[in-house]
């Protein structure tokens, strides 16, 4: 009898270590798909701040090669100072998405202040900036997509099963989308009244 209950016990204990071999076979490589979604949202993340910070770098040169035509629009020299400051403090993806979308909309101010002055457009500086910053801006648009596709397959490799019980146990979490903010569709107003 002591001889079936050991091999009785022999068949559990083997029975327990198949178990968890298989249990590690799943959990391991869809926890090392989490960690390495992370990292690719991260790099991505990085991409896109290595863009803003370029267009962030070439505005105050734009604005000081403007400022000498134009400068009765002191306001919107003064929304384009604000954005930067706010996306100089922006600690999350929402944050330095919102503070982008102001700073493109005061962009699209300045440049319609440009409009209003052809000298300003014939000038090589500002025609150099200007080709910058629309490299950058087309930079900066793929990134974010780049940054968002993986925001993507993370988010799916989280919601979607077993990832979901492996993300639970881990803390992994759902990411951050770089979207626009609401309104953001909306042309800017533009008010060109001296009379003020």
């Amino acid at each position: 009898m002591a001889k079936g209950k050991m091999s009785s016990a022999m068949v559990i204990i083997i029975a327990i270590i198949v178990l968890i071999g298989i249990a590690l076979l799943l959990i391991v490589p869809k926890y090392n798909s989490l960690v390495n979604g992370e990292e690719q949202i991260e790099a991505s993340w990085s991409q896109v701040e290595n863009q803003l910070q370029r267009r962030f770098d070439l505005i105050p040169n734009l604005v000081q090669t403007v400022k000498g035509y134009a400068a009765h629009e002191e306001e919107v020299f003064t929304q384009i100072a604000d954005a930067r400051t706010r996306y100089g403090g922006a600690a999350t993806v929402d944050e330095a998405a919102q503070a982008n979308n102001e700073l493109t909309s005061a962009l699209s101010r300045l440049l319609v202040v440009v409009e209003n002055y052809p000298q300003l457009k014939a000038d090589v500086q500002f025609t150099q900036l200007m080709d910058e910053l629309s490299g950058t801006e087309n930079r900066l648009t793929v990134a974010r997509q780049d940054y968002n596709e993986e925001v993507k397959a993370f988010n799916s490799d989280v919601r979607s099963f077993p990832g979901n019980l492996i993300a639970g146990m881990f803390g992994f979490e759902k990411k951050e989308y770089f979207e626009a903010s609401n309104g953001a569709e909306k042309a800017p107003s533009v008010n060109f009244d001296t009379d003020e």
